[in-house]
């Protein structure tokens, strides 16, 4: 089988830009990257993570660049709290914990599941009328329970499951007439989740293409993510104000009790949330947001990268970051010794 030639391959280019493709900035390249963090063994440098990261306040200053920041990168699961503002602007109401699902990649536990299928029950509807792809859940632990139970992959169990059923919440409060067709771009929940996008990025979607989850996903600068990500944080809109609200409510229900993104917002007090493929956004609430992109897709330096950046511009004290990183990095062990770690190189 052989691959598509094109990085864009399979992804629509917004129509401003359809007859002069080449103004679109490209993907984020190797001579676009800078080294981000580093691993070492035993004193000896093992493995380099390189790419791109923006510390980016709500009024679109840039404090902080690492890598080309303009280059074009699909934000995956970093969008979420972009598309969830869509949602509540459909005029759908949702309690607070089942808005944070809809926001969420959640690790899958029988609390984030109880949730979804409550909104859908609620809804009249069942796992059945979901469009995400059948699957485990996303965290290791909760995994291996739920395979021990017996229970075969399911769309209820796939981490964008929560957002799944809001998009068909949505749909509902929006009157369209085949709620079935909710990931169709010109569905108009997705209608409305562009205007949110962009609306928050400051800046027009550059290409469109398909998420793993199969909802449209928009490719956009990791300057503008941060910048949109500071804009909810700072809850600049209504509809941001509301997501805030239920985000600090709700911390574990965007990823799981004890979990990366759910530890960041509990201890930062604003938003975190990690995407596919090596990305991780988080907002304060003094409207200041970091986006970072790996550029081989490994998650282990994301979340540390992006706290030492904030911390490094001021934002988060340095001994917050630390105890945050003792509680969450992945150690490097050499037997029972602890032998090395990771090490932050901005």
């Amino acid at each position: 089988m052989s691959l598509p030639s094109s990085p864009f391959a399979g992804a629509t280019l917004d129509s401003t830009m359809n007859s002069r493709a080449s103004a679109v900035p490209g993907p984020l390249s190797v001579h676009g990257s800078a080294e981000l963090a580093h691993i070492e063994r035993s004193g000896l440098v093992e493995s380099r993570h390189i790419g791109a990261a923006a510390v980016v306040t709500a009024e679109g200053e840039r404090l902080r660049s690492l890598g080309d920041v303009d280059a074009t990168v699909f934000p995956r699961s970093t969008l979420k709290p972009l598309q969830a503002l869509a949602l509540i602007e459909s005029g759908a109401s949702f309690a607070d914990d089942e808005l944070v699902l809809a926001t969420a990649s959640h690790c899958g536990s029988p609390r984030h599941l109880a949730v979804v299928e409550r909104m859908l029950a609620d809804d009249g509807r069942t796992a059945d009328d979901l469009h995400c792809p059948p699957d485990w859940p996303l965290g290791a632990a909760e995994r291996a329970a739920y395979r021990a139970s017996g229970a075969p992959r399911s769309r209820l169990a796939m981490n964008c499951s929560g957002k799944h059923a809001g998009f068909l919440r949505a749909s509902d409060a929006l009157g369209a007439n085949d709620a079935s067709r909710y990931l169709d771009p010109a569905h108009p929940v997705q209608r409305r989740v562009v205007d949110s996008i962009e609306g928050m990025l400051g800046e027009r979607i550059r290409a469109t293409g398909v998420d793993g989850c199969g909802a449209p996903l928009h490719a956009t600068s990791l300057a503008a993510l941060a910048r949109a990500t500071a804009r909810v944080a700072a809850g600049e809109t209504p509809a941001a104000r509301r997501l805030m609200a239920a985000v600090r409510a709700e911390p574990w229900a965007i990823d799981g009790d004890g979990r990366a993104n759910t530890r960041v917002i509990e201890s930062l007090g604003g938003i975190a949330k990690i995407g596919a493929e090596g990305l991780v956004v988080i907002g304060l609430p003094s409207g200041v947001g970091v986006a970072v992109k790996v550029l081989d897709g490994s998650m282990r330096a994301t979340t540390p990268v992006a706290l030492e950046l904030l911390a490094a511009t001021g934002h988060v004290s340095a001994a917050v970051v630390a105890a945050l990183r003792a509680e969450l990095d992945e150690p490097v062990r050499g037997g029972d010794q602890l032998v090395g770690g990771l090490r932050v190189t901005i």
